[in-house]
């Protein structure tokens, strides 16, 4: 009979903090503790929030009845480090100093594995992180821009996106690491991967490349965007927000919302009915130039993340794209659960957890 592990999850966000209890894989009781903005400002950096943040979520055990001596480990968000290979890692000293100073950018995912850290070592259980953003398996010659200066990066949904493909292959009785997948996360950002042998190798960064999202604009024609930049209009960090915050829907609907943008096409907007179909458009169009990764040889094209609940947008995709693969739907994301299936898997010995310090410096 399997062991019943108890696992804390937690997944800090820049003014909440989501938090469950997993035991094995079923959720036992989640929370999302809000931190009022004038809590957050008397904070001059993310990494001074630790103990505030820690404080709050052992406080929600106590109102469990949950003592930190019946949990098997601790698992929190990855935050911004250096690309590395994805999997699941221990928490240790190098990659909590570079989560402190945010190596690749200050963000609150980054305290994920402080606090992880923090709370597993008061009983010295095991603290993990899984999949974080930073994850980068992208081919070297996916690597290549065109300016030596600007190599392409890797910035992607891996949590979610590798999550979906575990569900996907075991509903379909494939081996993760030997299946091939186009992946799209289609969220408030957008990943586009292929997944071969369960690695992602290559991507379209979330912030710069690829479809426009709900409020980001994806890529843009270089020369106008230069022209935009030193046109004297705009500052940098307007021009910033331009590209990611107030671009896609956001630009030209005023909306983030896919609800309001159908309620609005039901009505009878023609605008909207059309932006709607350029954006499935350029998301069906990506699909397909990452399909040429896998060489046609595909399982399948899984269309996850919030925006995938909209049947007008993943219709419009999947009849542009279902001849290079079934179209599977796997609306929204599961990260609480990722999160804890990673611990679970390193704490079966069903996967071993990898160490900081001996994978990041492959790629960096």
């Amino acid at each position: 009979m399997d062991a019943n592990y108890l696992i804390l999850v937690i997944n800090p966000g820049s003014t909440s903090t989501k938090i469950a209890l997993f035991d094995n894989e079923k959720c036992v009781s989640s929370e999302n503790l809000s931190h009022s903005v004038e809590e957050i400002s008397k904070f001059e950096s993310i990494y001074e929030q630790k103990e505030m943040r820690t404080e709050v979520i052992m406080n929600w055990l106590k109102e469990q009845n949950v003592s930190i001596e019946s949990l098997a480990a601790v698992v929190g968000r990855g935050g911004l480090l250096r690309p590395m290979p994805g999997g699941v890692y221990k928490v240790t000293g190098k990659m909590l100093e570079d989560l402190k100073i945010g190596y690749q950018a200050q963000h609150a995912s980054n305290l994920g594995g402080i606090i992880a850290h923090m709370i597993a070592g008061k009983v010295n259980i095991p603290a993990y992180i899984v999949d974080p953003v930073a994850v980068d398996e992208i081919q070297d010659v996916a690597r290549i821009s065109g300016l030596p200066e600007i190599p392409r990066r890797s910035l992607v949904h891996a949590l979610n996106i590798k999550a979906v493909t575990r569900r996907v292959c075991n509903s379909l009785d494939k081996t993760f690491d030997k299946s091939s997948f186009v992946v799209a996360h289609i969220g408030g950002g957008i990943s586009i991967a292929p997944v071969k042998n369960g690695k992602i190798i290559d991507v379209d960064h979330a912030n710069a490349e690829g479809p426009f999202s709900t409020d980001r604009t994806g890529g843009l024609p270089v020369g106008d965007l230069i022209k935009l930049c030193y046109s004297g209009q705009y500052t940098y960090d307007e021009v910033k927000k331009k590209l990611i915050g107030q671009g896609g829907l956001t630009a030209y609907l005023g909306t983030n919302d896919g609800r309001e943008v159908n309620k609005r096409i039901d009505e009878g907007d023609r605008k909207a009915e059309f932006i709607l179909n350029a954006m499935s458009y350029q998301i069906a169009k990506t699909i397909g130039s990452m399909a040429v990764q896998l060489e046609g040889k595909i399982d399948g094209i899984i269309l996850t993340g919030g925006m995938a609940y909209n049947k007008k947008l993943t219709d419009y995709v999947e009849e542009m794209v279902k001849f290079i693969a079934p179209v599977i739907l796997i609306p929204g994301e599961e990260e609480m659960l990722a999160l804890a299936q990673g611990a679970l898997r390193a704490l079966k010995g069903e996967e071993i957890a990898k160490v900081y310090e001996e994978e990041v410096f492959i790629n960096d």
